[in-house]
Parts: structure tokens; sequence; C-alpha cells
């Protein structure tokens, strides 16, 4: 059967701002990343994992469900696709926004949960200015010591960042560099859109390029020369190029030298530069490269690089660091402030594993190992997801190890102690104040933390809605409450506030369920089925897996409904369909409904279920989608009657299927991934059951579609979740409209629906949880100006060597056009004197001083007499 070898083929295929707020709008983008997902060793029973490629033991490696649901079948990710979709998704948002569309997105937290932040940078003028740069929510500002928090990025092209750096000779100049390179599970796949300034405090924002380099650990500015700039580089997780390694810019980012480039499957993760010598200069290399299936996070690549002329030339830095070798994994760098002479660096071998902290005292022109036994367990084999280290600016004898765990040494290493106070694992970023005592932040996964005494004790700060929802639950008992399941942050409850959420269960959290007529039995969910069960609120949780077979394959994220015609019953997927005949005991309803068993490099579970519906008309009426595209029901309520219905449907990843409330035969199905050049869309309905299929997404942006759901009152209105938006239709799917225009530029992973207060809750992936009361929302303009004229399709596109600009003109006038990045940064533009009708301008893909641009999706905005007659993608494909 086709089915069962699509993972097999996947594998063999993979390893073969307000001032600046409309460009960014108009030129969203791409990216590629992940998050360690799983990665709390704490709550999920210990395994034993290998040291060792070939010892037989299942890695510690990062589950890769967020890429793997978009790559699906072909094992990468269009990113000429995405960016298309980023830019469809912004005209629209500018168009709701310039046509005054009503209705408006509202934030229900949490606002005390927080979520992973890469890195941190202190205004040296003032303590308790802070910047975060979150993982996938992009950069945050407070002004009161991080008691409250300003997003500042919200509509930039991406939300993911690596990297957080302000100018030393001017604090209000901040830089973002974008794309997290830590090489996780619970990272957006897409990585980052370049680097980016704002010259005060991040209110406005421009793009300085870099828009290829996928991910990006540091950025430094020269403390002496506000011009040279120092950015390192980790390219695209899933994918080698020539983009990775240290870029130097001399003119403030106008004009960018790679210069330093090892290899393209090796980028540089971290850079440090001597404050007193600034043409000295140490970068870590890092090999890494991801596949669907497998992952190789170090090599002989891994190594120390010095330069001493202001990046012109590098060495391989020795003189008693680790010779490189094939298990050499990644590296972080660190030195003193007042007394560069002073660094520090810190090991993980390519597993993983922690390899050691070396410490010189003559500028790193030798290294001693510090005597760090008692940190063997800091990183638990997660070496590539945090690997970090800090040396105390004023003190050269205090370090700080960043990993799993977070460490002190007050005596230069020889000896350790925990300095974690009780804060979230995972450690990612450290930023210190000004003086001899400064404060310190603390970013980790769990948000931010603050120390005035040196680190020995923290305060987590509030007020940071950066929590990344993979779902959500409503209580049908209590109007007020919210739950949902965070990536590396449990299962939550909310009774009415932004702030008031509790965690009631660990692990990654996933679909929570309420009883519908009795809130204080509730059913919790963590990564690969770990399901619980409370009975008193959630006050205490016990095993709810009962009956569900062993040998069963689980997703990560695995299917969890309620049955909307009985409160006593619900449904669980494996690769088979189980109802619950008691509060912790299951019963399978079915046999393998996936395309079977899947080759599973690197201990990934591949052929299982990822949605079920069950109809509120007929409960017999039962739906099932899984990871390999195979959707199948029941009329019977299980048993032997399941009929395959997906011979019609695409090859896709299923990510959410939702009964009609209308009609018990009618169901709505979403897909995950990209269109592939095929008219395939990623929403259907079938009104008989699943005898035919409908495509009804077809006025959406192609992009992945994670969750849909039909307004139980209104026949015809539905709402769509996707990576680029949350969508209204009121006619069946015949067209779609962005719903609201100010939310921000993050996936949605799962929508609720409270149909007496009728208001949508939307679980973001880097921004928390929003509403929408959807009564309020109008019919959505179109997005073009039509007084003036409008903007035509280009032609040809794509193209090798440009196309040709057209519009249509009302009346004669002055047509300018404009060519973008996808990061924003305007191209090339001219100006002709046109007359009524039809009219064209050829863009020979090349900037303004001429010279030729790469291949890539391009932003073409034109505009009449200074109105906008609308924008189009242009791809050139060199």
């Amino acid at each position: 059967m086709l089915r069962k070898t699509r993972w097999q083929e996947s594998a063999e295929r993979a390893n073969r701002l307000p001032a600046l707020a409309l460009l960014l709008a108009l030129a969203l983008i791409t990216s590629l990343g992940l998050l360690r997902q799983g990665d709390a060793p704490h709550v999920i029973p210990a395994k034993q994992h290998s040291r060792t490629p070939d010892d037989g033991l299942v890695p510690r490696a990062p589950n890769p469900w967020f890429f793997a649901e978009r790559s699906y079948p072909a094992g990468t990710i269009d990113r000429e696709a995405l960016q298309r979709a980023r830019l469809d998704a912004a005209s629209r948002r500018e168009a709701l926004r310039r046509d005054g569309a009503r209705g408006t997105w509202t934030e229900r937290g949490p606002l005390n949960v927080g979520g992973r932040i890469t890195a941190l940078a202190v205004d040296p003028r003032d303590d308790d200015r802070v910047y975060a740069a979150a993982a996938e929510g992009g950069i945050l500002r407070s002004d009161d010591a991080g008691q409250h928090w300003t997003p500042l990025f919200d509509q930039g092209p991406s939300l993911s960042m690596g990297a957080v750096a302000l100018d030393p000779s001017d604090p209000d100049v901040v830089y973002a560099g974008t794309g997290e390179v830590n090489p996780g599970g619970g990272s957006v796949a897409y990585g980052g859109a370049g680097l980016f300034r704002s010259t005060d405090r991040g209110a406005n924002w421009e793009s300085l390029g870099l828009e290829e380099t996928g991910s990006i650990g540091r950025v430094i500015v020269d403390p002496t020369d506000p011009d040279r700039l120092f950015v390192a580089a980790m390219g695209h997780l899933w994918e080698a190029g020539p983009d990775r390694g240290v870029y130097r810019s001399t003119d403030g980012g106008v004009n960018w030298d790679l210069v330093l480039h090892v290899a393209d499957d090796t980028g540089c993760v971290d850079i440090i530069q001597r404050p007193d010598q600034p043409g000295v200069l140490l970068a870590a290399m890092w090999q890494r490269m991801r596949g669907p299936e497998a992952y190789s996070y170090g090599g002989s690549e891994c190594a120390v690089y010095r330069s001493t002329d202001g990046g012109d030339s590098w060495s391989l830095l020795g003189g008693g660091l680790p010779t490189p070798s094939a298990d050499g994994g990644r590296i972080g760098l660190s030195l003193c402030a007042s007394d560069p002479d002073v660094m520090c660096a810190v090991y993980a071998d390519r597993i993983g594993y922690y390899d050691g902290l070396y410490r010189s005292v003559d500028g790193g022109s030798s290294w001693t190992r510090t005597n760090d036994g008692a940190l063997s367990g800091i990183f638990a084999s997660y070496g590539w997801w945090f690997g970090n280290v800090r040396v105390h600016p004023e003190n050269p004898q205090t370090i700080f190890v960043l990993g799993l765990n977070f460490y002190r040494s007050t005596n230069g290493g020889s000896s350790w102690s925990s300095a974690d106070g009780g804060m979230h694992v995972d450690h990612h970023g450290l930023a210190f104040g000004a003086g001899a005592s400064p404060t310190i932040y603390n970013g980790n996964d769990g948000g931010v933390y603050r120390s005035t005494n040196g680190g020995t004790a923290w305060s987590k700060l509030p007020d940071l809605p950066v929590t990344q929802v993979y779902r959500l639950a409503l209580d049908a008992t209590n109007p007020n409450a919210l739950y949902l399941g965070a990536q590396d942050n449990g299962t939550n409850r909310s009774l009415g506030g932004l702030d008031d959420y509790t965690h009631i269960f660990g692990g990654d959290g996933f679909t929570p369920l309420v009883h519908p007529t009795n809130g204080q039995r509730i059913w919790a969910l963590y990564q690969y089925g770990g399901l619980v069960y409370s009975g008193n609120g959630g006050g205490s949780f016990s095993g709810a897996t009962g009956g569900i077979g062993g040998g069963d394959r689980i997703a990560w994220n695995a299917p969890h409904v309620q049955d909307p015609t009985n409160a006593d019953r619900r449904y669980f997927g494996t690769n088979k369909v189980y109802v619950n005949s008691g509060n912790t005991s299951w019963t399978a309803i079915s046999g393998d409904l996936t395309g079977g068993p899947h080759q599973n490099i690197g201990g990934q579970v591949r052929g299982t279920l990822t949605a079920l519906a069950i109809s509120p008309l007929d409960d017999q009426v039962i739906w099932a989608g899984s990871d390999d595209g195979v959707v199948s029901v029941t009329t019977t309520g299980g048993g032997a009657a399941w009929t395959d219905v997906s011979t019609t449907l695409p090859d896709r990843w299923v990510t959410s299927l939702r009964c009609d409330p209308f009609d018990a035969d009618a169901v709505y199905l979403t897909l995950s991934g990209f269109r592939w050049g095929e008219s395939a869309a990623q929403v259907y309905r079938s009104g008989d059951l699943g005898a035919s299929w409908q495509p009804i997404g077809a006025g959406l942006p192609d992009a992945p579609a994670n969750d849909i759901i039909p307004d139980p009152v209104t026949p015809g209105t539905l709402w769509a979740a996707t990576d680029v938006g949350v969508y209204v239709t009121t006619n069946g799917g015949a067209s779609w409209s962005m719903l609201g225009f100010d939310l921000p530029n993050v996936v949605v992973n799962h929508l609720a629906f409270d149909p007496a207060q009728r208001r949508l809750f939307a679980g973001s992936y880097g921004r928390s949880v929003y509403t929408f009361d959807v009564d309020e929302v109008t019919a959505a303009p179109g997005t073009e100006a039509s007084a003036f004229g409008r903007a035509l399709a280009p032609y040809p596109n794509p193209s090798a060597d440009g196309t040709w600009i057209a519009w249509e003109l009302a009346r004669p006038g002055e047509v300018r056009v404009e060519l973008f990045s996808v990061a924003g940064r305007k191209l090339w533009s001219k100006s002709v004197v046109a007359a009524a009708g039809d009219g064209r301008l050829r863009w020979d893909g090349v900037n303004e001083r001429g010279d030729r641009l790469p291949s890539g999706v391009y932003l073409a905005r034109i505009r009449a007499e200074g109105r906008e007659l609308g924008s189009r993608t242009v791809t050139l494909r060199r």
C-alpha cells in the first residue's frame, strides 16, 4: 500500500512596527527552526538515552513535530510559498487597517506563565530598562525592571528571535537578530528574516538585510565605532547553504561581508569582542544540520576561531581548547568586560552532553579546563539547546553557566553551586546592568527572572505575553475559565484574568478537557499521549491511559476530544480510536486507521492519528485523521465499520476535523503544508460522509491551516486558524477575509469558541492567547484601491531575469513602482507618467545600483498620485 512508504520517501527526499509597520506588514516573510520538545525531564519519566549514534538507545533528540507537520510529504518547506503567504497576509492586514475595519483582538494572557526567552539586553544607563528577545514572540521592552512589558515587533516579518543588542555608544539604538539558533522542536520551523535596527528604543524598525542568514545567534556593536557591526549567523536549520558564518559591516549595516565561512553546514553560534582591543574577536563555529527524521548537531568543524585584525583574517584557536573532532558540538563564549584577558568557553559534544568549561586569563592564548565535574549533569544531553556561559562584567572570578540548570562559580571555576533559585529550567540568556553589583536578568523557557544580589535569589517577572500555546479548552460550567496547554510550560488554568493562570500539570501541555457538567473533573495531556485525570479541580492527578495498547503509536500532540452528545464520553487517538469507559480507562473502537507503521529514525513516532471529531447531531458518526493523510469515518460508532475516505484528498498531514453543526453528514477538514504547485487547498468540506470533498480554502493564503470552527448559530460562517493569521468566511468558504488586523504575526495553532458570549479564542504559538468578539466584525474590504486604478499581475512570474510590473489607471497620472525585499528593505524604484488604462514598467531583477538580486520572493508596490493601487509578489528564479 502506497501510504506505508510515505515517511520513508520523505526521509529520502530530505537527505538529498509603527513608522515602519506598514512596510514590515507589506513585507512579511520566511524562515526555518524548532525546540527540544519534551524538555521537562523533571516531569516526564526518565529513559535511557544514547551517548553514541549506534548504541541502540533512543537519542535525546529534539522532536521535529513542527517541521514534520509542515513539510510532509515532501520532506522540506517551500520557502518561496511561505514568503508569498506572508506577503499575502500582510497585504490583507494593511487593507483592513487602512479601511478602518471594525473588530479587534484582545489579549487574554497568560501574562504570568512566560515562554522561551533567547536573549536579553540591559540599558547601561538604567538597570530598569531591559529588552527581551522571545523565541517566537518578537522583541519586548520593560522600563520598570520587568514589571510591565511592551511588545515592539508584533507586525515584524518574523517574530522568531535569536539575539538582541544595544549600541554601547547610544543605547537607544536596538538591534534584533531574527531566527532562533536553538535547534529544538518547539521553535517555529521558519527561521528568521535577517537583522533589524531601531533608533528609538523599538518604536520603529528598519531592515539591515541578511535575510538569508536563517538564524542569528549574536549581534556585536563595536564600542569604538557604532557603524562597525558583527553578526553570528547559523543559517537555516533544515538546509545547508553559503550564508552561514560571521558577517561584518563597516557602514552601519548598509553593506555586509561574510568574513568567516567554514562550511555550508557550519555556522557561527556565538561571538565576543574585546572592548579594549576591538580588533580582537572570538567566534564559535557549530556544524549543525537537521532532516525530517534525523539530526546531526556536531562534527569536526566545531571550533573557536580568533581574529586580531577586526575580522579581516581568522585562525583556529588552540592553546588548550579541545582539538576539533567528529564528536565536537555547540560552544558558548564570554569574557569579563572589566578584565578582558579573562575569557571562558563552554563545550558540548555532538550528542549534547556537557564536555567541559575552559578558562583563559591571557586573552585566549592559553586555556585551562576548570574544576567542572559538578557541571556534568547541567546539560543532561541537551547542550545543543542552550550552551552558554557568562563571566561577570566586574568580577572575573564569577562565572555563570547556562544549561538545563543554572550554575555559578565565585572562584574562577574551582568550585560550583546551583544558582537557579527555583527558576524554570532551560536557560538561554543572561544580561547584566551597570556597576560593581549589577542587576542581573535571566531568560529561560519560563520567561525572565531578576536578581539584585549577584544571582543568589531570583524573582520571576510578570506581564510577559510570550507563551507558546498548543491547545485551548473552555469550561462550560464557568464562562470565565480558560485552560491551555503550552510548550514546556504544561497545562494552565485561568479563572478570568490575564495574570491569574495556575500551573496544574507539567511537561509540554497539549489538549486539556473539562467535564461539560462538572468543572472539578479535568483531563490534562502531555507529550506522546501522557494523559492524566483529576477529580478535584486539578488539585491532584492520576494516570488515565488504562486500556490503551502498549504497542500503539501515539503522536507528539495526540488528539483528545469530548463527545458533544454525551457529557460522560470522550475519545482519544493513537493509531487507533479509543472511547472512554470511565475517568481513566479506554476501549479501542477501531483498528489501525493510519497508513501503517513508518520508519522511525531518531526515536520519532510516525503513523499516528492527529485529529478526531464526533457529530453533534449523531454520536455514531466519528471521524479520524492521521499524520500520513488518511481520513476515516464510521457511522456505527466504531468497531470494524470504518471507511477510508481520503483517496481524493491531497497527501497532507491532517491538522483538524470539525463536524458541521447543521448536517450530520458534513465535516470540515484542515491540512498542513503548502500546495507545491498543485491546485489543492488546505481546507475542505464533505457533505456526504467523505464520498466527495470540496476545496473551500481557495481564498486563503497558501499556508498551513491548523484549525477550523463552524459557527453553531449561522450556517456558512467558519473561522480558520493558519500559520499567517485567522480568517473568516460567511459563505461557506467561497471567499475568506482576515479576521481583524491587529493580531501579532504569529502562528495560530488552535481555536476555541464560546457560543454564549460569541467569543473566539486563538491560541498563538509565541504571543499567548487572544480573543475576538465575532459579532463586531463587518464584511472585510477588498485589498486593492479602486478609485485611481488597480495593480495587475506581474508577467512573466516567476522569471529568471525580471518582469513587467503592470497596472490599470482610472485617469492619467504619475505611477511609482517600488520593489522591496521580504524583510522590508527598499531595493529599487522608478516613476513614470502614465496614460489612463493599462500600463507597465520593466524591472530587470536588480537593485538601485544595478546589481543582480538573488533568487527569492520580492514585493512590488504600485502607487498612482501617491495612492496605493496594490502590491504583488514577484519571484526570481536564477
